[in-house]
């Protein structure tokens, strides 16, 4: 039986397995961009009778699916078919055993040697979503997830479309204050036109970027300096344990988090507050009344790649937060300063919701929290049933289901040489979910 051949053209001449299933093939299917790289291989002159270009993925899949048990079908592809490319859905569709792909060198394998820049631990994401607007695909990643995986990682290569492209992919960086306060702080490269004539690479920062146009296609590789990866270097005192805090995911304790005195949810609390929020990998979460921003902290360094905005609207508590964010070297927490609900007006939709405090106004942040949120977990600390009962309110007005439960903490301390239960303050933690 026939297998479907996808070869991977761009870079390097065909060789000798893949050359000859290309001129041993009834049909060779192409896309236009793909069909003027090939024009310049050797095998354009003898196969271009049998051509086919069709104008989607679908429709070549379509094709394949229809003809490839009676016809000898190569299908080309840019680069390393396999490497976010059309390979995947090949084989996804008509199983390995049918398939045999032949790679070339994938854009992003081609553009860290163009920058003269390893590509070992990079980390790769395709923003690629299609190039019909009414059917681009569903992508692991969206813009939003960038900043929390540029906490993450070091060096993060991006294969772009014409809608996620450069300039609209550094302006989401700069949406994240650590980048957009420190210049400096990345260096990013837009690779345009790789293995063409034009080929050119731009070297700048995200500001720079931002403001630039590009030529389609082309891909980007982002690098963080030095100095976004050791800002507390200047305080001696907090450098040496500066490895240890921000290697510390979850467990961060009271005395480690700077805040104004009582600002700060108790570590226990903390840890079953986090538990009720289920937090997803990635996607957006609102915390309100964040204080010290020990819950914001806390979630950032468990889901790096979840965009956590901390809304303080007193002062010095956000400039607390300003300084856990440096201390835990934290590049996903968006601090704003504002009383909400007003704050929350152009935040981007939460998944997930936490208010610690809400300043006497539970009613109206429920109505623009519910408003916004078509699905997933609000938490609510309560520490007085006064506080326990208007967000229960609130919760049912909003058709949440609702969960609710006491925490109560006993602590040991030495009295005359022997220890003793201490009890603190009970709080009430409810969850509310839905969709």
């Amino acid at each position: 039986m026939n297998k479907i051949h996808v070869i991977g053209i761009g870079f390097r001449p065909l060789e000798k397995p893949a050359k000859d299933m290309v001129l041993q093939s009834e049909a060779v299917l192409a896309n236009n961009r793909l069909l003027d790289v090939f024009k310049k291989y050797d095998e354009y002159d003898i196969v271009k009778d049998r051509i086919i270009v069709h104008g989607s993925v679908y429709e070549t899949l379509d094709y394949i699916g229809d003809n490839y048990k009676e016809q000898k079908i190569t299908l080309l592809a840019a680069g390393d078919p396999m490497f976010f490319g059309i390979g995947r859905l090949v084989v996804e569709r008509f199983g390995k055993d049918d398939v045999e792909v032949f790679p070339d060198l994938s854009s992003l394998q081609v553009a860290f040697s163009k920058i003269r820049e390893t590509s070992s631990g990079a980390y790769f994401i395709s923003f690629h979503g299609g190039p019909d607007p009414a059917k681009r695909r569903r992508l692991e990643y969206e813009l939003k997830d960038l900043p929390g995986l540029l906490g993450q990682y070091q060096k993060i290569g991006i294969l772009t479309d014409k809608v996620n492209n450069p300039a609209v992919i550094a302006a989401e960086v700069l949406k994240r204050s650590a980048f957009r306060d420190q210049p400096s702080a990345l260096t990013i490269y837009v690779c345009e036109k790789i293995g063409y004539d034009d080929e050119r690479i731009t070297e700048g920062t995200a500001e720079e970027i931002a403001r630039g146009s590009f030529e389609h296609p082309n891909v980007v590789i982002i690098i963080k300096n030095k100095e976004l990866r050791a800002q507390i270097r200047d305080d001696k005192e907090q450098s040496a344990v500066s490895a240890q805090l921000s290697a510390t995911t979850f467990g961060i304790r009271e005395e480690e988090i700077k805040h104004s005195k009582g600002m700060i949810t108790k570590d226990e609390v903390r840890a079953v507050t986090l538990h009720k929020l289920r937090l997803p990998r990635t996607g957006v979460f609102w915390d309100i009344g964040a204080g010290s921003g020990s819950v914001s902290i806390e979630a950032a360094g468990i889901c790096p790649e979840l965009k956590v905005t901390a809304i303080e609207k007193n002062s010095e508590r956000a400039e607390n937060i300003q300084a856990n964010r440096i201390k835990f070297n934290i590049q996903n927490v968006e601090i704003i300063r504002g009383d909400a609900p007003d704050a929350l007006k152009d935040l981007p939709a939460p998944d997930r919701v936490f208010i610690g405090g809400s300043g006497g106004n539970m009613g109206t942040i429920m109505n623009a929290v519910a408003e916004r949120m078509n699905s997933g977990i609000i938490v609510i600390n309560a520490a007085t049933i006064d506080t326990l009962n208007e967000a229960v309110k609130s919760l049912e007005n909003h058709k949440f289901e609702i969960e609710i439960s006491e925490v109560s903490i006993s602590r040991s301390k030495m009295i005359n040489r022997k220890r003793h239960m201490s009890a603190l303050n009970p709080i009430f933690i409810v969850k509310g979910e839905r969709g």
